[in-house]
């Protein structure tokens, strides 16, 4: 039995396990549990060793960090300890999340999510010569700029486009992938292919590197309202030599434990 906790920012859905229940079988575990038809359905996994974690995705590859599942599982220890301000060890270095409001099991959480690097990049599919711009934010993102309502690519679905850009040997340990279609100078609105994932419903660090782009490459306001599916973050990046803080929902949905 596994004991468990699954919560969710915007819809990007996560459980949250203690490591010691792990015994060196996080790959396995992530993708037994995070099936949505067999098992207990997620994106990904953190495993937590008191402010340390380790996020596995539901294909059993290891990430550095999400930003959603940061403040996910700062929202359950906030929930545990009463805690608001908490420190938490990812693989991508250390992070502060605030609670900025709580009541029941709903949090809104300011995360400092590092200093992003942003440059311009390409990729080639089809004979077409893609422009994007190459971020990093702890994790590898290529996100790319559309005008369509779909978040197309010239005529390419952008489910299809994220995947040849995602498993592309152009980036040896895969990437994440952000279609950004600019809404006004103080809001922008994505779609995200989530290594390790797909598609998924929002993205922390996603929003953190498409705000950064679109800061950097289109001038945007310092402060961005990012619109995925699951829901609205808020992107703030005052310079480019300081860290990007990102705030957005965390909800506590549920314990349980897994016949596993």
């Amino acid at each position: 039995m596994i004991d468990y906790v699954k919560a969710h920012a915007c819809g990007n859905d996560f459980l949250i396990i203690d490591e010691s229940l792990a015994h060196g079988r996080h790959a396995e575990l992530a993708r037994a549990m995070c099936s949505r038809h067999t098992g207990i359905g997620a994106d990904g996994i953190e495993f937590v060793d008191g402010r340390k974690i380790r996020l596995f995705n539901s294909d059993g590859s290891e990430a550095e960090i999400s930003g959603n599942g940061t403040r996910c599982v700062a929202a359950w220890l906030a929930h545990l300890t009463g805690t608001q301000e908490l420190v938490l060890d990812t693989h991508a270095g250390l992070r502060t999340c605030r609670v900025v409001s709580s009541m029941n099991n709903h949090f809104e959480i300011e995360s400092e999510m590092g200093t992003p690097t942003v440059a311009a990049g390409t990729f080639r599919y089809r004979q077409q010569e893609i422009a994007g711009v190459i971020v990093s934010t702890g994790n590898p993102h290529f996100v790319l700029f559309v005008d369509t309502d779909d978040f197309s690519y010239n005529g390419l679905p952008w489910v299809e486009l994220g995947r040849e850009i995602c498993e592309s040997p152009k980036f040896p340990n895969g990437t994440n992938v952000e279609f950004v279609r600019v809404l006004s100078r103080e809001a922008i609105a994505i779609r995200i292919y989530e290594r390790g994932a797909g598609p998924t419903t929002s993205s922390g660090t996603g929003s953190c590197a498409a705000a950064a782009a679109s800061m950097t490459m289109r001038g945007l306001s310092r402060r961005l309202r990012v619109e995925a599916p699951g829901g609205s973050q808020q992107v703030v990046w005052e310079r480019p030599d300081t860290q990007i803080l990102l705030t957005g929902p965390a909800d506590l949905i549920a314990k349980g434990e897994a016949f596993l």
